[in-house]
């Protein structure tokens, strides 16, 4: 009788394992939904009012300005329109945060601030780093055809002027007390 003792201490414990398997299992589930919950009362994210429009740039046609909000204004812009999904933490802090970027380096309705690169729009358009993949994935509407991203890049161009590759830009010379090494006398420009 000692096989079928053996047989059945062995089912127990695959029982036991099972069961124990569960519970952990749903404390996992518990767990997960509570830290879920509790993200949701940090505020970072949930900046869903916007600013006021300041000064937009003088557009070059209206087609323009169309395109540029349906692909880059959600982040380059004071007019964020926030989707569904905007409102659950994580995804709404990295939304938050691609924003806050965007909105540092172009700002197209805080016109003439002085850090705004809008003389980068077109090469980064045009060299599809914008807008960026992520984003026309959530967002269908921020795709450009191929058509509409040679016009929007020329009214990219004709609006913000142009650093374009193969374009000669404009280089300041840099002054010898902020280089890394000091000048040698042949390096310097006689006056």
């Amino acid at each position: 009788m000692e096989p079928m003792e053996g047989e059945e201490k062995e089912k127990q414990e695959k029982k036991h394992t099972k069961w124990v398997k569960s519970v952990m299992g749903l404390v996992a589930l518990g767990e997960a939904a509570v830290i879920f919950i509790g993200l949701q009362f940090i505020p970072y994210g949930r900046g869903y009012n916007n600013p006021p429009v300041k000064a937009e740039p003088k557009w070059d046609s209206s087609t323009t300005r169309e395109l540029f909000f349906r692909a880059c204004g959600d982040c380059h812009s004071n007019e964020v329109v926030w989707p569904w999904y905007g409102y659950i933490a994580p995804i709404s802090w990295f939304i938050q945060h691609d924003i806050d970027t965007g909105r540092a380096a172009l700002n197209v309705s805080e016109w003439g601030r002085e850090e705004n690169e809008g003389s980068e729009a077109a090469e980064t358009v045009n060299n599809g780093s914008m807008p960026p993949w992520a984003y026309t994935i959530l967002r269908s509407s921020a795709k450009i055809s191929a058509s509409e991203k040679e016009a929007f890049v020329q009214g990219l161009v004709a609006t913000f002027g142009s650093e374009l590759k193969g374009e000669q830009k404009s280089k300041k010379k840099v002054d010898d007390s902020i280089r890394f090494f000091p000048a040698r006398k042949d390096d310097r420009e006689d006056k």
